[in-house]
């Protein structure tokens, strides 16, 4: 059947004016409240007020006018067996129903309200409403998001007055995952209020189907990706596809790209990683784009084939053509120059995408990690930048300037590969750059980890600093280094085993750092 009335009502009032004239213009009858009513009226559109409707006036300053039974009933009834009802009650049927709500999200984000102010961005009328058409979606059709404006008019228009059984029934489940989503919000918040850990008692993740993978991690293992609501612009979730290479993502790949674009954003300066198996197998900085990625995929130029490229610029033409010049799975970048998108786009199996807003390397986020039957939280590690240099010098010699330089960057590198980490940097071959040219990561044992990195590194080695993701519990680890050529150490510190340790680097005459702070990735 043709929709009659609608009811509208919205705190989001984008594109409100054009879809309410369209309603209009095909006969609906409009009702509203407050704001939206004023919005209505204002461009010169019949529209009644829902009081008129309910002949009983808004009350408690706004707090309670559409909690009525003819709204309710109007929403919930059924044609043939509510009728009699419906009579008795003054109400007529409502046959679509235009809510969005109160922007209690957005003015918890912002941090700058009271308590009293964000209880009164908890709706009620709103979510009321739109329970109660999303259960009566067999008649009623029910939008909360103005981006399906669009759609709703054309079925409307295409059709006899009226949307589809199935796009009614996918707004409905649209609405009660909003609704899910906003009193998540607010159980979250009302629930972390007092917590001495910051961490509310009830936690809620809600999630939307982005698209399909490829496969999991194998491809006999099914994949899909799923997107927070509300996640951060600059964010995985919210990156762009500027050109899919023929297939789509898989599991591995969504895992490398977040650990690709986090390693270079803990860097001011034009940087570029290669990732294989969520680890850097590169990674450089440089005082142009294009030598930053030249120096970390050289680092490990055999590793680096097939790998996942991150970079922290928008990416110019001279880079993307020596990104082309080898097989890359698929880049990452704020953006994307015109002449390189177009150089990039003719790679086939490239998957390009682009995050457009860039996040600080100290921006707030919470991470989880599935456990058995639950899940483990923690603040994201967003420290890094400048802890060697406020650290304490432990050894009788002092790093010199350029070592405290290729220090930091170690330092910085180290945090992003898998514990046990270690990470031999040198400057790079251009000036100002600085590259890993070992790295040992994901090993059961620190001297393990360095006879790895050492072993990568070769000749490359000598003259080279060490970055260490947590102390060296034995000198036996630092002694390696050290008969490979390395000449400084940053470490945390902490270790019974540190004065041994510290003893050896001064018998060889190196300097060392301690940082007083872990960066295990686990």
């Amino acid at each position: 059947m043709a929709i009659k009335r609608a009811l509208l009502s919205v705190s989001d009032k984008s594109g409100l004016a054009d879809f309410a004239r369209a309603l209009a213009d095909r006969g609906v009858e409009l009702l509203s409240t407050g704001g939206t009513y004023k919005t209505i009226s204002d461009a010169g559109i019949p529209v009644s007020t829902v009081e008129s409707y309910t002949e009983s006036p808004e009350v408690m300053a706004g707090r309670v006018k559409t909690l009525h039974p003819r709204i309710h009933g109007a929403l919930l009834s059924r044609a043939g067996t509510d009728d009699a009802d419906m009579e008795r009650i003054g109400a007529k049927p409502i046959d679509l129903v235009v809510v969005n709500l109160y922007p209690f999200e957005q003015t918890l984000a912002a941090g700058t309200s009271s308590f009293a102010e964000l209880v009164e961005k908890i709706d009620i009328g709103g979510p009321s409403m739109l329970r109660s058409a999303a259960k009566n979606h067999n008649r009623v059709t029910v939008v909360c998001d103005p981006a399906d404006y669009a759609m709703v008019l054309a079925e409307i228009e295409g059709g006899e007055g009226d949307v589809t059984t199935k796009t009614r029934q996918r707004l409905a489940a649209k609405v009660f995952g909003h609704t899910a989503t906003y009193d998540a919000a607010i159980a979250g918040w009302l629930s972390a209020e007092g917590e001495e850990d910051g961490f509310p008692r009830s936690q809620f993740v809600c999630l939307e189907k982005k698209y399909a993978l490829r496969y999991g991690e194998n491809p006999h293992q099914k994949g899909v990706f799923y997107a927070e609501r509300g996640a951060l612009p600059g964010s995985l979730a919210r990156a762009e596809s500027l050109g899919t290479g023929a297939k789509e993502l898989s599991f591995n790949n969504l895992v490398d790209v977040e650990a690709a674009i986090e390693a270079v954003r803990d860097f001011e300066g034009p940087a570029a990683t290669v990732i294989k198996h969520a680890c850097p197998c590169g990674l450089a900085t440089a005082a142009e784009l294009k030598d930053a990625y030249f120096e970390a995929r050289e680092a490990d130029a055999t590793s680096a084939f097939g790998g996942i490229v991150a970079l922290n610029r928008k990416v110019d033409l001279a880079t993307a053509e020596i990104i082309a010049e080898t097989f890359i799975e698929c880049v990452i970048a704020p953006g994307f120059e015109a002449d390189a998108l177009e150089r990039l786009q003719k790679k086939k199996a490239l998957r390009i995408l682009a995050t457009g807003e860039w996040l600080t390397s100290d921006h707030a986020a919470t991470q989880m990690k599935r456990v058995g039957g639950g899940l483990v939280l923690q603040d994201r590690d967003a420290t890094g930048p400048g802890e060697v240099r406020g650290g304490k010098v432990v050894t009788k010699r002092a790093p010199t300037d350029a070592e405290i330089d290729a220090l930091e960057f170690a330092w910085m590198a180290c945090k992003h590969v898998k514990s046990n980490a270690i990470v031999l940097a040198a400057a790079g071959s251009k000036t100002d750059s600085f590259t890993t040219v070992g790295i040992g990561g994901g090993n059961t044992s620190r001297v393990g980890a360095v006879q790895n990195a050492v072993k990568h590194a070769g000749d490359a080695a000598k003259g080279s600093v060490m970055g260490s993701d947590a102390f060296f519990p034995f000198p036996d680890g630092l002694q390696t280094a050290i008969d490979a050529g390395a000449t400084a150490v940053a470490q945390p510190g902490g270790s019974k085993g540190d004065a041994d340790v510290i003893a050896a680097a001064d018998a060889a005459g190196i300097a060392m750092v301690f940082t007083s702070v872990r960066h295990f990735r686990h």
